[in-house]
């Protein structure tokens, strides 16, 4: 991608709180609950300290100390949120679990709280989040339960714009690619394979901005060498954005020690035949899930999640790369989105 195309990218993308309509959704299908505290709960802080990684850098992460009164209310809500996420609110569990560290995160749209939570009997780890819940990220959430190969587990407060996400496990992709590409049990192939599909998962449901700091690879042992998924982590840039090449990761500078590997090692007819079976497998799930996604399109199209500007220049652009008139008499985001999945995923 060039450095225009880089910088067309928003700065900084606008808050979009929760309507009525999307509420409505998120309840219905038990992804509203009462929770116990609040984001602005954990602002209240006491001190600050910078959080340094093992090589002594700078993670851009703090660490959240509080008065001893109010270390006690969050260290106790934080646990019942757990329940809340993992184990359908039954706090009988909760004596085991003890909150060790609370991470503020000091740059991105939605400025997290990462959760670090203990099992005191066996030391094993877990963590959660907290944040601002903007509507654009929740759609993008429940677009990748539904239309992607994985499951995702998220909570959005009844009585506040508070959004609570559990940790999806991978090795960042910028540090897979520092650190773990060039190494020589790779298996380039399936690795490749795994990215081709992430870039058509991407652009069916436009999911923008995944460089390689939005996204993790989850490495699996097989039984004659490795497999790949390739998840994405940040899910604010849904169907946001003007540009066609935001919602395709191919496009991006930070990601192109894995696109040459696929330049370098898959026939174009390979990536077409790989494309073709995403999509396959995207309206297989969009069939088994296709009421709720219709319910969700709805909610999408009767909400502002863009521009007018951006929105324009994104149905033009659609139109020329499909070679359709489809995108024309679009007049919110939502229905851009519907058109592109009906499009690719024949629906």
């Amino acid at each position: 991608m060039s450095n225009a195309d880089q910088n067309f990218m928003s700065k900084k993308k606008p808050f979009f709180p929760i309507n009525k309509e999307l509420r409505n959704y998120l309840g219905r299908y038990g992804r509203e609950m009462s929770l116990p505290m609040t984001y602005n709960d954990l602002l209240n802080t006491h001190e600050r300290l910078p959080l340094i990684d093992d090589n002594g850098e700078d993670t851009l992460w703090q660490i959240m100390l509080y008065s001893q009164y109010d270390t006690d209310y969050l260290h106790k809500a934080l646990g019942q949120i757990y329940a809340l996420l993992k184990m359908n609110g039954d706090l009988s569990f909760t004596d085991n679990l003890y909150i060790e560290q609370i991470a503020y995160c000091t740059f991105g749209n939605s400025k997290p709280f990462r959760i670090k939570i203990v099992n005191q009997y066996n030391d094993n780890y877990d963590y959660f989040y907290i944040k601002t819940a903007d509507s654009s990220r929740i759609y993008g959430l429940e677009l990748e339960d539904l239309l992607s190969p994985n499951r995702l587990n998220f909570i959005v407060d009844s009585n506040s714009e508070t959004l609570v996400e559990e940790h999806i496990i991978g090795i960042p992709g910028d540090m897979f690619i520092d650190n773990y590409l060039e190494q020589p049990n790779i298996n380039i192939i399936r690795l490749a394979k795994e990215f081709i599909k992430f870039n058509e998962r991407c652009f069916v449901r436009l999911l923008g901005d995944m460089r390689s700091y939005n996204y993790v690879v989850d490495i699996t042992p097989d039984f004659d060498n490795e497999q790949y998924r390739v998840r994405a982590i940040d899910f604010d840039q849904q169907c946001y954005e003007g540009k066609r090449t935001i919602y395709l990761p191919q496009f991006f500078k930070e990601n192109y020690p894995i696109v040459r590997f696929v330049v370098e090692n898959i026939t174009a007819e390979t990536i077409e035949q790989y494309r073709f079976e995403e999509r396959t497998l995207m309206a297989k799930r969009y069939k088994s899930s296709e009421r709720q996604i219709k319910e969700l399109l709805e909610c999408i199209q009767n909400d502002d999640v863009t521009s007018l500007q951006k929105m324009e220049q994104l149905k033009q652009e659609l139109n020329q790369h499909h070679q359709t008139e489809a995108f024309t008499d679009c007049v919110r985001m939502g229905e851009v989105l519907e058109t592109q999945m009906d499009l690719l995923l024949g629906h």
